[in-house]
């Protein structure tokens, strides 16, 4: 199937993702081979027959189940995929994990040496009430 483009596979709980060109387009499960279902796809798996359709996994929407005899037809099996990968729609990218916010609030200017008449209108509202040493109270 290198002839489809760039193939790779993930596994994915016990069972295989595999992507061409970025795109996941079957998924192989308990030794058994599913295509995403595409209307040019049912068209072409017509041409020998009518589509067999199964979920790979218990609450999985239907795929088409390709049956161990055409595993070996590979012109087949890459015309399959080139056809089903160009239906698919452009992966999404994955998002990137935001980085977290650093504290807003600046460091409170005031220490225990202060006095009341250094304060001002700016320092108190920079620092929390809670963070005015009781010294210089």
């Amino acid at each position: 199937m290198a002839g489809a483009g760039s193939l790779s596979a993930k596994n994915m709980l016990g069972e295989y993702g595999v992507y061409c060109d970025s795109k996941m387009f079957a998924i192989v499960a308990d030794d058994e081979f599913f295509i995403k279902p595409t209307e040019t796809g049912r068209t072409w798996i017509s041409k020998l027959g009518a589509p067999q359709e199964a979920p790979p996994y218990p609450q999985a929407k239907s795929y088409f189940l390709i049956s161990g005899e055409l595993w070996d037809e590979r012109e087949w099996l890459v015309q399959l995929a080139q056809y089903t990968t160009a239906e698919l729609p452009i992966p999404k990218p994955t998002s990137q994990p935001k980085p977290k916010l650093e504290s807003r609030q600046r460091p409170c200017p005031l220490s225990p040496a202060d006095s009341i008449g250094q304060l001002t209108l700016r320092s108190i509202t920079i620092c929390r009430i809670a963070a005015i040493p009781a010294s210089i109270f």
